[in-house]
Order: C-alpha cells, then sequence, then structure tokens
C-alpha cells in the first residue's frame, strides 16, 4: 500500500485509461474526494463508473459535459442521477442488490475500485465503512485480476465491524477529513402515524425481526413499537438507519431470536454525526455485504421476519412498483426490495409489508386500475406482500383475482376507491364482480377503524 498526498498521482488518464470500468462505493461512503478529482481531470475519457447512490458533494459527476466522458451504470439512482438517467446521458444497469456481487464478478469486470475506509484496526485492517454493499467483491476481483484498488481514508468515518479489508488489498491510501452526508428527519404525520400503528398492531410482536428503510413511515413504526411494549426484536436488514439505534438503545432489540446477539446490515445511514459516531466500534451492529444481508435464503431464516417497504404504486391486481414513475423514467432501483419481500414470506411467521400513504403529494392516487405500461415491478400479482395504506391493511393470501381487487380498491381514499370498485363492477373479465359494491367489509381487508 503506498500512501499518496496528491490525487492527481492515481486519478489520472494514464492509471484511468480508456476502457477502464470502475466500481465505487456508495451512500454514506462516496469517496468524494476521489470523484471530485475525477471529475476535474478532463482528460479521463471513455471510462465506465458502476455506482449504487452516490451522496455527497459530486453533483457535477452527473452534468451533461461530464456524461461526455464517463459513462454511468446506475444500480441504484439518487437525486443527483436521476436526471442523467432521465434524458439519455446515463444508463440504468437492472438488478436486484442480492445479485450485485454475483455480476460484478461474472458480467461487470471492474478493474479499478473507489472506495471509502476507516482504520486501521490493531489488526491492522480497515472497515468498510457504512458501505459495504457490492464493495467487497469489487475488491476481490480487482485483487484478482491484476487491478487497482485506491482507497480514501476519511477521518470521520466510523469503523464498523464486521466486513474489513486487510491493508494488502489496497494500492493507494489518501488521508482525507470531511463530515458524512446525513439523511433528513422525517416526522411522522397524521397518515404515517395511522400505517405505522397498522403494521405494529397487527404484525410486530415479541421476537420479530425486522427489516425497514427511511421516511415518515419507518419512524412511525418505531414509535408505535415503543408505545406497544413489544421486546426482543431482532434487526435484519440491508439499511440500518436512526430509528433502529433507537430500538438498541432502548434495549428493545436485542436479537434473542437471531443466530447472532448483533444487528446485521449492509448499508448505514444517520441523520447527524451523532449516528455516525454511535456505529465506531459499536458491537450491537455489524456490516455484511449485500449477497449475505440480500440472500432470500438468509432472510427466510430469520424469525418473524418483517420486511417493510414503500412503494411508487400498485394496481388492482397487485402488481407493486418501487423503482420508476412511467416505463422507463426511472425514480430510484429494484434495490433490495423484491429480496426482503420474497425472503420474509417464507419466514416462519413473517410479513411481506408494502406500507405507503395512498395519495401522492400533489393529490394523486398510488393505487390504479392496471400499472403503467413497461413499468418494472418489484412485486407481482402472485407475490402474496400484504400492503398498508392510512385507510386499512389488505393481506392476499387466499385470495382470487378479484378478492385481490377489491380489497386493494379500498386501499384507496374514498372518491378513488368508488371509481375502482364501480371500475371492478363493469368489468366482465371479473369473477362475480358483484361483489365490488357489496357494503361488506371484503375478504383480507381489515379496515383502519378496527385498529384505531
Amino acid at each position: 500500500m503506498k500512501v499518496i498526498n496528491n490525487l492527481s498521482e492515481v486519478i489520472n488518464s494514464s492509471l484511468l485509461k480508456p476502457g477502464t470500468v470502475i466500481y465505487t462505493g456508495g451512500n454514506a461512503a462516496t469517496p468524494q474526494t476521489l470523484l471530485k478529482q475525477l471529475i476535474k481531470d478532463t482528460s479521463i475519457k471513455d471510462v465506465e463508473l458502476i455506482s449504487i447512490l452516490l451522496l455527497g458533494e459530486i453533483e457535477e459527476l452527473f452534468s451533461e459535459q461530464t456524461c461526455k466522458r464517463i459513462k454511468h451504470r446506475i444500480i441504484f439512482s439518487g437525486p443527483y442521477s436521476r436526471n442523467a438517467l432521465n434524458k439519455g446521458w446515463a444508463t440504468y444497469q437492472v438488478m436486484h442488490l442480492s445479485h450485485v456481487p454475483y455480476q460484478i464478478k461474472n458480467c461487470l469486470y471492474p478493474n479499478v475500485v473507489l472506495v471509502q475506509v476507516s482504520g486501521p484496526d490493531k489488526g491492522g485492517n480497515y472497515s468498510l465503512g457504512t458501505t459495504v454493499e457490492g464493495v467487497k467483491a469489487a475488491i476481490q476481483y480487482a485483487k484478482v485480476t491484476g487491478g487497482t484498488v485506491i482507497a480514501e481514508k476519511n477521518n470521520q468515518m466510523p469503523f464498523v465491524l464486521g466486513t474489513t479489508i486487510s491493508k494488502s488489498e489496497i494500492d493507494y491510501l489518501y488521508e482525507a477529513d470531511y463530515e458524512l452526508p446525513i439523511i433528513p428527519y422525517h416526522q411522522p404525520d397524521e397518515m404515517a402515524d395511522r400505517i405505522g400503528k397498522m403494521i405494529t398492531e397487527l404484525y410486530i410482536s415479541d421476537g420479530s425481526t425486522l427489516q425497514f428503510g427511511i421516511g415518515k413511515v419507518p419512524e412511525a413504526v418505531t414509535n408505535s413499537i415503543i408505545e406497544k411494549g413489544v421486546k426482543d426484536l431482532g434487526i435484519y436488514t440491508e439499511l440500518f438507519t436512526d430509528s433502529m439505534q433507537k430500538l438498541i438503545e432502548k434495549g428493545i432489540v436485542t436479537n434473542e431470536y437471531s443466530d447472532v446477539n448483533f444487528s446485521i446490515s449492509s448499508i448505514f445511514l444517520a441523520k447527524d454525526k451523532h449516528g455516525y459516531d454511535w456505529l465506531d466500534y459499536n458491537s450491537s451492529v455489524q456490516s455484511r455485504p449485500c449477497n449475505f444481508t440480500n440472500n432470500i435464503m438468509r432472510i427466510a431464516r430469520q424469525n418473524k421476519m418483517l420486511a417493510i417497504n414503500s412503494a411508487i404504486g400498485v394496481d388492482l391486481h397487485g402488481n407493486i412498483w418501487a423503482d420508476s414513475l412511467k416505463g422507463r423514467q426511472i425514480y430510484s432501483g429494484i434495490g433490495g426490495q423484491a429480496d426482503f419481500l420474497r425472503g420474509s414470506i417464507f419466514s416462519k411467521g413473517g410479513y411481506a409489508i408494502i406500507a405507503m400513504e395512498s395519495m401522492t403529494n400533489n393529490g394523486i392516487s398510488k393505487i390504479i386500475d392496471m400499472c403503467p405500461e413497461g413499468i418494472t415491478t418489484t412485486a407481482i400479482a402472485a407475490d402474496p406482500v400484504i400492503i398498508v395504506t392510512e385507510n386499512g391493511a389488505f393481506n392476499p393470501m387466499g385470495l382470487n383475482l378479484v378478492d385481490h381487487a377489491i380489497g386493494i380498491a379500498h386501499l384507496a381514499e374514498p372518491a378513488t376507491k368508488e371509481q375502482l370498485l364501480r371500475k371492478i363492477y363493469d368489468s366482465p373479465e371479473f369473477y362475480k364482480a358483484s361483489a365490488a359494491l357489496s357494503d361488506k367489509t371484503p375478504k383480507g381487508f381489515i379496515p383502519y377503524s378496527e385498529i384505531g
């Protein structure tokens, strides 16, 4: 390992020749100083950059001018890359998070890896910090094939236990010191509180294992768990957040029914510096690569696995989409949603849940008759996914297609619900569609009024 003082020693057109395939860490561990040099050095051309949700002060990386010389392969998009994707300046690499390490080694073939690390520890090893996902696989592939690993050691990156690399796996090390990107705190509103209460009351019990992300609903679920007095929860997730930290600090998460006595995640995000500092050498959490955390069979082995995810929309059949607004208008990515939805279904006592408000902020229903043409679905009608909105919870298990449609329609706000029910009633394709206009509570549907 060579310690460098000038980034131009390694981020240059001599090392990053045309045809170079670069894999970079993302999320809070986006190696910002390395990527800023990549932006700055305009002599670097015709290289590929593979990424998963890049954060930090690197917006220029996705400008039209930069995209002309750097081909972006984006596995999960964020606020900076979204415009580039939808203007055709960058390409969307469609895959489940669980499959990223495999495709790195067997399809994508990176020969340069950019990564942010912390350490070393007393054993001389460096932590991959807040982001592991496919980084470990990229480093392994690069080292086996004679590639180059360039690490940025950030003094403010916590040493997250679990997944580390040795000094010998790093070719060049650059020391930096800057604050990690933070995620905004989402104060739960009335709608989120209703959803959180329903999920907790109906599906979370002592010994449940949790996976959820960020936003108003996860915050509301956390508050409801505390209020309900649930105990001995486990955390097995792809993303670890401040809400989970709160549950650990209150002694609610003990991982009593897990194989290990610590929580496991592949990516860590926090709303402030305190959240990142809390992770530093904290034995209550450990990191793992995403082919470990998102392995469907591992997810299925967790005790009462509860996967709580959100979506952009759902149709009456039960098709769910979360990465796109339209057929080819990419918003985020497939990520690990399908991994956790399908894995949790096979967990003993587990549930797969999609939690979302019934309307967008612009007053458009997220529950519609048919999914948009060409849309990528993260769950199909055959996946027995429970859908929860502020109006109720619908479990499709054991129900036929018309039962699906009627139950899902009841998740919508009142005016949309009536329109959808009339649509079902008027559709000759549905078996015994007259049930759509019945006054009875539909099969599989639990209204919020029964919980609240």
